[in-house]
């Protein structure tokens, strides 16, 4: 044992020094007594032997204004990025709403193939793309992928047929695969347990947040068009969408090359700030962006398999993926079918988006004033897409009754927060790369199995009002409040167990804090370190 112990911390010193060769730091030939201006290294906050010491080099005040300076560069490049994949994902409803179908001559189930397609790509890629960020540099993938479905979905202005469509539709779901682990995996290397729900939620609210940006100039758009439309490419309004969705993503990605990354890659903090930065995740239990990333582990991924929580995280996934597959594809024919004109469906998305926004920062906010909240959140968040769906599908299909469904559909919104604080779960609750690398992948595997099912639950004959697929979608919300309420459960045993175990040891709370640092900067997982506590 000793042997193999032994072994171990040899292993693990060849990785500091690769740490220290990053951050061109000194390394002495005592790895006991690395120092640099007589600071903590990185490379010691990374083998865990340092980690409790390395708070008491900085004060209070300077991991305040670190992660103020983070937060004010980091989460708005991040808020803007991800409103953009979103506003690309579902632009191809709004699309439809300006003649998609009619130009390229779709019918039947063509359309919500293209759906299917899309999904297909980035089911295919989440593994790939997964495994490329951890060993490469995750800033720099994550912009190229970018690049690649910018100039994807530019090039759809100019397509005439289906099958041109479902090629780039494809390929488009394949370069876009990369952004939400990416992110997922961003947050938990620049911030604390406590702060992942909120700085999650953050990035996360652009889904609705930069859908206001967006519904707005696609609303100038597709009027502009309607009064002159030579002025766009194909004379139609759709094509216009396009171009626009496309330009902003590459102007993203150019930005993105320079800024985005964990705290080892980027170039916009200084060598202080990046062991600043290691030090305040190092209390995580996760170890730093550099622990575990040069080596896959079969046995992290055989562990992540026996796993109940893998399988919570897939069902509450794939659940909250159906109604998002449904609403992405067909929310805008839902709505018209209440009566209202194609530009008003564009405009009377916005207070949906607003009131999203809203709840988001809410949430944001209860979660760092409280711990262990977010699984409450996600439950009750549930409840009123479950109420809506049912108005929706039970309410007359008459005019007199559009504004009734329009104020049942308006408080679906909070559909999407279980998935999206099930993500921030991940981040908080998995440690081991390899095993957070699997778990992120399966779980997106599921949101795009999930999607893909939505897009099927809405048939064509059943158009306009989509009754039958919005009836499903309301019973598959209350299955997965029972999920919910199941998870959390397993969760607070599994907590109440590692708690007993420890009591028995009869160690100190600082004992306890410095083992659980120590074994999660050997990149231990979370079931195998005794001493991680699962945030609730």
């Amino acid at each position: 044992m000793s042997d193999i112990k032994a072994t171990e911390q040899t292993h693990h010193l060849s990785a500091l020094e690769r740490v220290g060769n990053v951050l061109d730091l000194p390394m002495d030939d005592n790895k006991d007594e690395m120092r640099h201006g007589g600071l903590v290294t990185v490379a010691e906050l990374n083998s865990g032997d340092a980690a409790m010491d390395a708070e008491t080099q900085f004060t209070d005040a300077e991991f305040n204004k670190l992660k103020r300076k983070v937060d004010w560069i980091l989460l708005p490049l991040m808020w803007w990025c991800y409103g953009i994949q979103q506003t690309d994902k579902t632009g191809l409803s709004f699309m439809n709403v300006f003649g998609l179908q009619k130009s390229t001559h779709m019918v039947g189930q063509q359309y919500s193939l293209l759906t299917v397609v899309f999904y297909v790509g980035y089911a295919c890629f989440e593994f790939p793309s997964s495994i490329l960020m951890q060993r490469f540099n995750m800033g720099k993938v994550l912009a190229i992928f970018m690049f690649c479905w910018g100039v994807i979905v530019l090039c759809q202005a100019f397509l005439n047929d289906w099958s041109q469509f479902m090629a780039l539709r494809f390929l488009q779901g394949m370069f876009e695969c990369a952004i939400s682990p990416g992110f997922t995996l961003l947050i938990a290397n620049w911030y604390t347990t406590r702060e992942h729900a909120s700085r999650s939620l953050v990035f996360q609210s652009a889904n609705a947040g930069w859908g206001v940006v967006v519904n707005l100039t696609m609303y100038g758009i597709a009027s502009k068009a309607k009064e002159d439309p030579v002025g766009f490419v194909g004379s139609a309004p759709w094509r216009g969408i396009a171009l626009f969705l496309g330009a902003q993503t590459l102007v993203a990605s150019a930005i993105s090359w320079f800024i985005l990354g964990t705290p080892n890659e980027i170039r916009w903090l200084s060598k202080r700030e990046k062991l600043m930065a290691n030090a305040r995740i190092i209390k995580n239990h996760l170890g730093t962006d550099l622990t575990g990333r040069k080596h896959w582990k079969w046995d992290q991924v055989k562990e992540a398999f026996m796993d109940p929580v893998l399988y919570f995280q897939f069902v509450n996934a794939f659940l909250g993926s159906v109604c998002n597959g449904a609403l992405s594809t067909f929310g805008t024919v839902i709505n018209a079918s209440f009566g209202f004109t194609n530009l008003q469906v564009i405009l009377y998305s916005i207070p949906q988006n607003v009131v999203s926004v809203c709840l988001f920062a809410i949430m944001g906010y209860t979660t760092l004033r409280w711990r262990d909240i977010r699984m409450w959140w996600m439950m009750a968040s549930t409840v009123p897409p479950f109420v809506g769906m049912l108005g929706v599908a039970l309410l007359p299909n008459d005019a007199a009754y559009k504004w009734d469904k329009w104020g049942c559909y308006l408080i679906i919104v909070t559909f999407v927060i279980p998935t999206f604080s099930a993500l921030a779960l991940i981040t908080s609750n998995t440690a081991g790369r390899t095993k957070r690398t699997v778990m992120s992948s399966t779980v997106f595997i599921a949101y795009c199995t999930g999607n893909i099912a939505g897009s099927q639950v809405m048939q064509s004959r059943d158009a306009p009002h989509y009754t039958h697929g919005v009836t499903i979608i309301a019973i598959l919300m209350a299955i997965e409040f029972i999920t919910i309420v199941v998870w959390r459960f397993w969760l607070v045993h599994v907590n109440r167990k590692k708690a007993k175990a420890i009591e028995l040891e009869g160690l100190s709370s600082e004992e306890v804090e410095r083992r659980a640092q120590e074994l999660g900067s050997q990149d231990v997982t979370d079931r195998k370190n005794p001493y991680f506590s699962y945030a609730l």
